[in-house]
C-alpha cells in the first residue's frame, strides 16, 4: 500500500530545462520531461501523455493551463491544472485556477483557489481531447 510504485511518477527523465529568467510567450507542447524554473505565458501540453512529467520549481511561473500526465508543482501557476494520472504540490505552491486530477499529493502549504475535481483517467483525456477539437473548430471558422 503505502510507498507502493503505482503511485510514483514513471519516469524521472527530464528532456528540457526552461532556466530561470526565460519567458516564454506562446503555448509550450512537449513530449516526455520538462522543469521549468522560468515563466510560460501560455498553455503547456503534453503531446503524447503516456510518460510525461511536468515540473514546476519555486521559482516557476505557468500564465495558462497544464495538461500532463504527472505534474509536480512547487511554483505559481494561474490557470487550469489536468494531471490525468497523477498531481504532487508541493509546500509552496499557488494556483490560481482549477485542479482536474486522477491522484493528488499535497503538501502542507500548498494552496488551490479553484475547484478540485477528481476524475478517471479516462475522463480527463476525453475532457481535454474535446476542448483541442472545440477549439480547432472555433479557429477555423470564417467570420460571418
Amino acid at each position: 500500500m503505502w510507498g507502493s510504485n503505482k503511485n510514483k511518477i514513471r519516469s524521472s527523465k527530464i528532456d528540457t530545462l526552461i532556466g530561470q529568467g526565460i519567458v516564454i510567450n506562446g503555448d509550450v507542447k512537449f513530449d516526455g520531461g520538462l522543469h521549468l524554473d522560468g515563466k510560460i505565458v501560455g498553455n503547456a501540453i503534453a503531446e503524447n501523455g503516456g510518460n510525461s512529467v511536468f515540473i514546476v520549481s519555486d521559482k516557476g511561473r505557468v500564465e495558462g493551463d497544464i495538461s500532463v500526465s504527472f505534474a509536480i508543482i512547487n511554483g505559481e501557476v494561474t490557470g487550469n491544472v489536468y494531471a490525468s494520472e497523477k498531481l504532487e504540490l508541493s509546500g509552496k505552491a499557488r494556483i490560481t485556477g482549477d485542479v482536474h486530477y486522477s491522484l493528488l499529493e499535497m503538501a502542507s502549504g500548498a494552496e488551490v483557489n479553484g475547484k478540485m475535481v477528481h476524475e478517471s483517467e479516462k475522463k480527463l483525456l476525453e475532457h481535454h481531447v474535446s476542448e483541442d477539437v472545440d477549439d480547432e473548430h472555433a479557429q477555423s471558422a470564417e467570420p460571418v
